[in-house]
C-alpha cells in the first residue's frame, strides 16, 4: 500500500555571528513598565534573568543584514541540503512578525513581503512559485508547515519551501529588561509530497488561539523609559500572564495533536519546542508528560539550544531542529522513524504542535 506523506526534506538555519553575553547588559538603566527606575544593581538583574530564563548569550545581526537577508540564507542551505532545483518550489512561505527594520531604525517594512525578497534573493524566475508572509507570532514557522501540508494534501502543491525569520534585536526597548530574552535569526526546510511504500512525515496537528486578554500578552507598545517618545513602539511582553498562559494551555495541544496520530506516549523521542524560556518550557514539557501520568527524562527529550542563541522567536523550532540533525546539539540525534513532537507558543495568544516520524 502507498502512503502518500508531506516530508521535511531538507533543512537549513543562518546563526547570526555577532554574540551579545549577558555581560553586555550590566550597565544598562532599566525601568519598568510603568517607567519606575529599577534601582537592583546590573549584575543581580542579569543574573536573576539567567536564572529564569537559562539565557546566557543572545545573538544578534549585524548592521548590513536584514530578516529577508538572513532568510535567504537559510532557505539557499535548506535548498542545497534537499538536492532540488529552487525551480520547482510551488510556494515560499515565510513566518516573521515585524518586517525588515533597519539597522539603527524602528520603522518596519513589509512591502513587499519577505517571502518575495527571497524569491528575488535566490533568483528563482519561476512565475508560478507563489511567495507570502505569515503572522502569526512565534508560532509562525510550524503554521507554516502545517499549511504547506495541506496545500500537498490538497494537490495545490508538490513542494514548498518554509521559512521562520527575525531580527528581534531591531525591535527592542533597551530600557526594558525583557530585551535580554530576544535574539535574531533564520530556518528554513523543503516540505515535500512524497509517495512512500510507508507512512511517515506529518502524521497529526493541532491548533489553540485565545484573544480575549490574551491578545494583549505581547504587543507594540512604547519605551519604558520615561524619556522615551511615546508614538515609536517596541516589542512588549507580559511574561506572567504568558508563562501562566503556557502551562494551561499548551501539555493539552500537544496531546491533542499526538491522540490524533494514534502514537503512544513512551514512542515520542523529542520534543522540538519554541525555544522561549528554559523554565517554561520545561514547566510545559513536564505538564504533558503528567497528563499520561509519566515523569520523563528532559534532559534526554527536549533538546534546547535557547541558553546561547536565546529566543529569535519563529526562528527558534527550524533552527533547534536544524541542528540537531546536523550533530550540533550536545546529547541529541534524531534518526529514521523517530516520533518528534513539534510545539509552540506566542503573540496571538496562538499555540500550535505536529506530530511528525522523521
Amino acid at each position: 500500500m502507498k502512503h502518500f506523506n508531506t516530508v521535511i526534506t531538507g533543512t537549513g538555519c543562518y546563526v547570526p555571528s555577532q554574540i551579545i553575553s549577558n555581560s553586555a547588559f550590566v550597565k544598562n538603566i532599566f525601568f519598568e513598565k510603568d517607567q519606575s527606575l529599577i534601582e537592583t544593581e546590573g549584575e543581580e538583574v542579569v543574573q536573576k534573568f539567567k536564572d529564569i530564563t537559562g539565557i546566557s548569550e543572545r545573538r544578534w545581526v549585524t548592521d548590513d543584514l536584514n530578516s529577508s537577508d538572513i532568510a535567504a540564507i537559510a532557505a539557499q542551505r535548506a535548498i542545497e541540503d534537499a538536492g532540488i532545483d529552487p525551480e520547482t518550489i510551488d510556494q515560499i512561505i515565510l513566518a516573521q512578525n515585524f518586517g525588515n527594520v533597519a539597522s539603527r531604525s524602528i520603522q518596519t517594512e513589509n512591502v513587499p513581503s519577505l517571502a518575495s525578497r527571497v524569491k528575488h534573493a535566490l533568483g528563482i524566475k519561476n512565475t508560478d512559485c507563489i511567495p507570502y508572509d505569515i503572522i502569526f507570532g512565534c508560532p509562525g514557522w510550524i503554521q507554516g508547515v502545517i499549511q504547506a501540508n495541506s496545500f500537498i494534501k490538497s494537490g495545490m502543491a508538490k513542494r514548498c519551501l518554509v521559512i521562520g525569520t527575525e531580527t528581534l534585536s531591531r525591535v527592542v526597548d533597551h530600557f526594558d529588561r525583557d530585551t535580554m530574552i530576544f535574539s535574531d535569526g533564520a530556518g528554513a526546510v523543503i516540505v515535500e509530497g512524497l509517495e512512500e511504500d510507508e507512512k511517515r512525515g506529518m502524521l497529526s496537528y493541532s491548533f489553540v488561539s485565545h484573544t480575549a486578554e490574551e491578545v494583549d500578552y505581547l504587543y507594540h507598545g512604547k519605551s519604558n523609559s520615561p524619556d522615551g517618545e511615546p508614538l515609536v513602539g517596541y516589542i512588549k511582553m507580559n511574561g506572567r500572564k504568558i508563562y501562566e498562559y503556557s502551562l494551561l494551555h499548551v501539555p493539552g495541544a500537544m496531546k491533542t495533536a499526538l491522540d490524533r496520530a494514534g502514537i503512544e506516549i513512551d514512542q515520542v523521542k523529542k520534543i522540538v519546542i519554541h525555544q522561549a524560556n528554559e523554565k517554561m518550557d520545561e514547566a510545559i514539557v513536564m505538564r504533558f508528560f503528567r497528563q499520561y501520568g509519566i515523569k520523563p527524562n528532559l534532559a534526554e527529550i527536549m533538546p534546547m539550544n535557547i541558553q546561547k542563541l536565546g529566543n529569535s522567536s519563529v526562528a527558534t523550532v527550524p533552527t533547534l531542529y536544524d541542528m540537531i540533525l546536523k550533530n550540533q546539539v550536545e546529547g541529541h540525534q534524531i534518526s529514521k522513524n523517530d516520533i518528534l513532537i513539534f510545539a509552540s507558543i506566542g503573540a496571538g495568544m496562538n499555540i500550535n504542535s505536529f506530530v511528525y516520524k522523521q
